[in-house]
This record gives C-alpha cells, structure tokens and sequence, in this order.
C-alpha cells in the first residue's frame, strides 16, 4: 500500500517538514535535572533517524511550580547549551523539533515541588492529585506568562524549530477554560471571554518573544471528557480563537487525566478521537493533527484522506516502534511492531516515578547503551517454545549472526499471546504475534510447528546452546463435582473450548479472572455490531440501545481471598474494571468459597463500604469494624483462574544432562509479557 498523503511535506509558518507524522510530547523520565543527557538525546535521535517528519520534546517546566523532577526544564539559560546540541542531533537526521511549554496547575504534586501548594485558576480541590490547590493571584498569573515567554525564547536560542503551548489533558490552560475549576470573579473567570484570556495573553506574550516569523503550536483537548465541563463545541471555539491569538498549528487529543473515558488504552478504538480534530478542522485554516491511538500506517492515511487531520500523532506507537515511519515508507508495514495500547511499560511507569520502557520494544529509553556486537563465531541454538519470549530471542539471536531453530508444539506461534487478544480491550495483543511471525522469516530463523521436544533428542542433536521458552500451565482446584456445574479454566473460556452458561462464577480476581469475566460479560451483551446496526438503521432509539448496551444476558460473580483487580499494572485496570460494573458483574473481595451444590456456591465475603461510608471513617478517624456475609450465588459454571506454574520439566531434563540451557519467559515464573520480551533481549545480547 501506499501512503501518499503521509509522506507529502507540510509548511507551518515557514517550517518545513517532510512528511505528516509527528511525536508529540510524553513525559519520559529521562531528565531527572531538566538537563539534556545522553539517554535523552539517543531516544530521540533513533525516532528522527527512523524518519518522523516533527518531534515535540516535553513536556518543559519553565517555572518552579508546574512541572515535577524528572522533566526536560528551560526555567533558566543554563539549559540552553545542552538542549542546542540535542536539537543539532535531532536536525542531522532530518526531522524538525519542537518542546512543549508545560504548566500542570492543579495537577502538580506537592510532593514533587518541595511542597509548594500548586497555583491553579482556583482553590478547587484535584481529583488527579487529590490535593487542594492554591488559587493564583493577579500577579502570579502574570508571573507565569512572563517566565512561560522567556522559556519560548530560550527554546529558539537552543535550535528548536518551534515552541508548543500545552491546552490539554487538564493542566493549567485547561483549567482556566473549564467552569468546573475557574471560579474566579475578576478578568480571568466567569465568562467564556474571561475563562480564555489567560491563553490568549499566553499566546501573545509568546508571538512577541520569539518574533513573528517563528512557528508557535498548541496542544488542546478536544473534549474535556468530565462531567460539567467543557465539551467538544467548546474546543472548536477555543481552536478559531487561538488561531486568531497567532497559534500557527492545532494538536487535538482526547480529555483530562481524570476522565472515567479511556484515552489510550485498548478499549479506546485506532483513531478513536480522530473526529475531535476534524470538528477543529473544519473550523480553521491553521494545520491540525490529531492523536490518540493511531498506530497504523493505514489508519494515518485514512485520516489525512478524509480531511480529518493534515498530521498524525505517533507517541506510543514510536516508543514501540523507532522505525515505524520509514517502514511505512518502503513498504515493509509486516516488520512494524505495533504499540499494543496495554500502557505498562510507559504511562504504568510514571506513576512510580520510573522511566518509560516499552512491553514490545526491550530497548526503548536504552538506546543510549552500546549495542552488543554480532557474533564473530555464531552458535547452533535451539530454541523451544513460540510464545513471546521465544519469537523474540530467536529473532535477536539471529540478527545477531547465530543460527536458530525453533520448535512449537502447536500448530502456530504466539503461546498465551492468542489468548490474551480475545479479550476485548487487549486485541492488539495479536499484532505481536504478527509481529514475530514476519520477522521470523526475515530473520531466517527455522521454524518447526507441530514439534514436541524430548530432552535426549536434544542432546544428540548437538546444539551448542538450548534455550527453554516452555510457558506455563494453569494452575487448578480441588473442587467436588456437583451434576449441573461445568468447571473449567479460564484459558478454556478465552479460547473457546468451553461456553459459559447463563449463571457464572469466578474463582479468582486478577488480571486474568478479571478480563475473563470481561469477555464472558461482552459475549452476552450487545455486540458492537449490533449496535451500528440498530443505530445506523434507526431500528431502535439511542436511549434504548444505551439501554441494552448495559445489559448483561448472564449473571457473573468474580470472587477473590484478595483485592479483586490486582495484577494489573498501576493506572491501567480501571477502565476494565469499569466496564464489568457497566455490565453488572458482582464482585467480592476477601471472599471464601464455604460449600459448593446444585442450588450454587455458598460463599462468605466481606461487605463491601460506600464511598459515604468511607468518607466519614476518614473524616471521624473512626473505622468501623468489617461486617462478614454469607450468601448463595448461583452458578452452572465455574471459571477457575488462580495463576499458573511454570513448566520447567524439560530445562531441568537439559540441565541434569549437561546440556548448555537457558530459561526465560513463563516458564521462570514471571508472567508478564514485558519481563518475556526484556529477558529474551538480555540473553540474545549476551551470547
């Protein structure tokens, strides 16, 4: 396929790029003093390499109150050296650079500002942060604009090409514009002329910094997204009047941090928010891009075709994939590895306050370390089992110089990977398995589906290295056999060897059990299908469809000895977990199974506390001792999803017969895609 409209040149007030993708800004971590450093610098000098057309660094704290350790700063000149010698790097390899001006307002934690109060529009209390912060007075107001000026002038002292004005995801301009956080009653609040003059005294202190001929971009959110707030149409007015403010180019992405509607995630759709942008488009003539899961070179060229956007927004998907752009280019879309939107590697990271890594791509933020060489005298390896861990080393081992041979079992690659796409917000798990399929014959490993191994087969074969990838196996209970109850795992649920019937029950609240119940839940529902076409057919109003969109056609319980939805990396359950209280799917935490008979499963769990009764045991300091329950709950199918055990039979088998053998993936007990794909890099490197 071609992509003409993503590879055709775009001018924004004299900067010219060569094609229509850009990288926006996204907190990496890696400048942990503000400075430039090598880490940072490698990182993106591969994404220009791997010919993105712009790239926006950020986001840049430029005062002492916005922004938090660990980001890129321009508070003073003392950064502009480094970040002039990062933008030459950037430009020898023929992309154009932009920094994102950042200012979090209300977003700001205490704690990451030496517990300086944030300054916000008003003293209205933060859902992200959960703390109050300050309103900002007059001065202060002038104050940021001043130093948000001097940061935009500092940026072209240092090379870059353009500056960016954050207005989204609910930091400080976004603030100012919302009614749900300026309640002020001077210059800055009330009205939607007053709600909007901070941006435009932002903008135009800005224009008058950096000149007239210098391009100035912005970021918006296109609809807040939270209740009260402002929506789509509000974004459109913003948009005319940030052209009219000088703003030479428009990037619309989703909603604030703390909106209950996904924005990068699996459960948002490819392009999901593309018709954002094109509302904006329509109503100016500056240049728009637009963002949020686009990680397809098809999709891209889908949106510039339909005039939604004239750029795309390539964030995650870069991080995935470094050379994503120039294998769109040639033709070699198989051989992209697509960012699979699970968020663990990069936005889980930040809320520990640790540098972003990619569950696919092992050597994003290492960019900066020395590659290993090739093998000067490459070794016969063996490689058994075709999940994860196994396609990837096999395939870096091979790039690497030394012959590979892997072995499957099954009759196709991928392992649990096939497993984990069923569930509805994790489908692009499968774009790995493509992924290693293609790049296992570009990288002439052989391999041999359908292939049981045997450990003194392998022995005579005389590899020089075996390196076990065996996966894992369900773990089970011991439960008594009840006539009318099916009991099965929750991998014969997702692969769909079992059908669960009308009354369902859990057992175990993980990850797994979780998007199990997810996936049974959506499969007795109405199915997207079927709501275009009762939508689209105007068959049945949209409060009735909304109506059965809710509606669940089974009774599922999930039950936990712990916490339901633990597993999951920090910040990506909540969307899932959402959608099973959407669906009606009960759940019960600290729960024991007492009894199990034909009317059901006897269980006792703990009651579970209302949001009131939780905010008066904060407020009283008082707890109120747990209230234990028995109840019946009907079931003619348990799903049992307690874990797994590493299968380590044949790397034992090898090992005892001294055979040179490693072990990595599943099969070592970690369970996480992420430590597959790390583990399989580490030993491919090391060989």
């Amino acid at each position: 396929m071609q992509f003409d409209r993503l590879f055709s040149p775009i001018n924004i007030r004299g900067m010219e790029i060569k094609n229509r993708s850009l990288m926006p800004a996204i907190h990496l971590l890696y400048n942990m003093d503000g400075y430039a450093n090598e880490r940072f610098n490698e990182f993106y000098r591969r994404r220009a390499e791997g010919g993105v057309g712009l790239i926006t660094v950020g986001g840049c704290r430029f005062d002492e109150y916005g922004g938090s350790p660990g980001m890129m700063s321009l508070e003073n000149d003392s950064f502009i050296s480094g970040y002039k010698d990062f933008t030459e790097l950037i430009h020898k390899e023929g992309a154009k650079v932009a920094v994102q001006l950042y200012h979090a307002g209300a977003y700001a934690h205490q704690i990451a500002n030496e517990g300086r109060q944030a300054l916000a529009p008003s003293a209205v209390f933060s859902k992200f942060t959960k703390e109050m912060p300050k309103e900002a007075s007059i001065e202060e107001i002038e104050t940021i604009i001043e130093k948000m000026a001097a940061a935009a002038k500092r940026a072209k002292e240092a090379g870059f090409d353009a500056v960016e004005i954050s207005a989204s995801a609910g930091y400080l301009i976004c603030q100012f514009l919302s009614p749900k956080t300026n309640l002020r009653l001077d210059e800055y609040g009330g009205s939607w002329e007053n709600r909007t003059r901070f941006a435009r005294q932002a903008v135009s202190a800005v224009r008058r910094s950096v000149g007239e001929d210098y391009p100035i971009l912005m970021r918006i959110s296109g609809n807040d997204f939270v209740p009260d707030s402002n929506t789509g149409d509000d974004a459109v007015s913003f948009a005319r009047l940030m052209e009219q403010a000088g703003v030479d180019m428009i990037n619309v992405t989703g909603g604030w941090h703390e909106t209950r509607v996904p924005q990068l995630t699996g459960d948002l759709p490819r392009g999901g928010f593309s018709y954002l942008a094109g509302a904006v488009k329509k109503a100016v003539s500056i240049p728009v891009a637009t963002s949020n899961r686009i990680n397809d070179p098809a999709e891209a060229e889908k949106i510039l075709a339909i005039g939604e956007a004239d750029m795309v927004s390539l964030g995650r998907t870069l991080i995935a994939d470094p050379d994503w752009v120039n294998k769109a280019r040639d033709a070699e879309t198989d051989l992209i590895r697509h960012c699979v939107a699970c968020n663990q590697g990069c936005l889980a990271k930040t809320f520990f306050a640790m540098p972003v890594e990619c569950l696919v791509n092992a050597k994003a933020g290492r960019e900066y370390e020395k590659d290993g060489e090739k093998s000067k005298t490459g070794k016969n390896i063996l490689v058994v089992g075709a999940g994860p861990a196994g396609c990837e080393f096999a395939i870096q081992a091979s790039q690497r110089g030394h012959s590979v041979t892997l072995w499957e079992k099954s009759d196709c690659i991928g392992g649990q990977l096939n497993l984990a796409g069923k569930v509805p917000s994790k489908h692009e798990f499968l774009e790995l398995i493509e992924y290693h399929k293609h790049m296992l014959t570009k990288s002439g490993v052989k391999l041999c589906l359908g292939k049981e191994a045997a450990a003194e087969e392998i022995k005579e074969m005389s590899f020089d290295h075996v390196v076990a990838a065996t996966g894992s196996t369900q773990k089970s209970l011991e439960l008594p056999e009840v006539q009318g109850i099916t009991v099965c795992g929750a991998f014969d649920i997702l692969s769909g060897r079992v059908i669960a019937g009308k009354n369902v029950l859990i057992i175990g609240g993980g990850a797994v059990g979780c998007e199990s119940a997810e996936f049974i839940a959506r499969e007795a529902a109405l199915s997207p299908e079927q709501v275009y076409f009762l939508l689209s057919r105007r068959a049945e109003t949209p409060e009735k469809v909304l109506e059965l969109m809710d509606k669940c056609q089974r009774k599922i319980s999930i039950i936990d000895a712990a916490k339901i939805g633990s597993g999951f990396e920090q910040g990506t359950a909540w969307p899932l977990l959402d959608e099973l209280d959407r669906l009606g799917v009960e759940k019960y935490p600290f729960a024991k199974l007492l009894n199990l008979s034909e009317q059901g499963a006897l269980i006792s769990a703990v009651k579970q506390k209302s949001r009131e009764e939780k905010r008066k045991e904060r407020e009283s300091g008082i707890k109120v001792p747990e209230e234990i329950l028995e109840l019946k709950i009907p079931c003619d199918t348990i799903v049992v999803s307690v874990g797994s055990n590493p299968e380590t039979g044949l790397y034992e088998e090898l090992k005892a017969l001294g055979v040179s053998t490693f072990n990595i993936g599943d099969s070592t007990g970690t369970g996480k895609v992420s430590d597959a794909i790390e583990q399989a890099a580490k030993l491919a490197e090391s060989l």
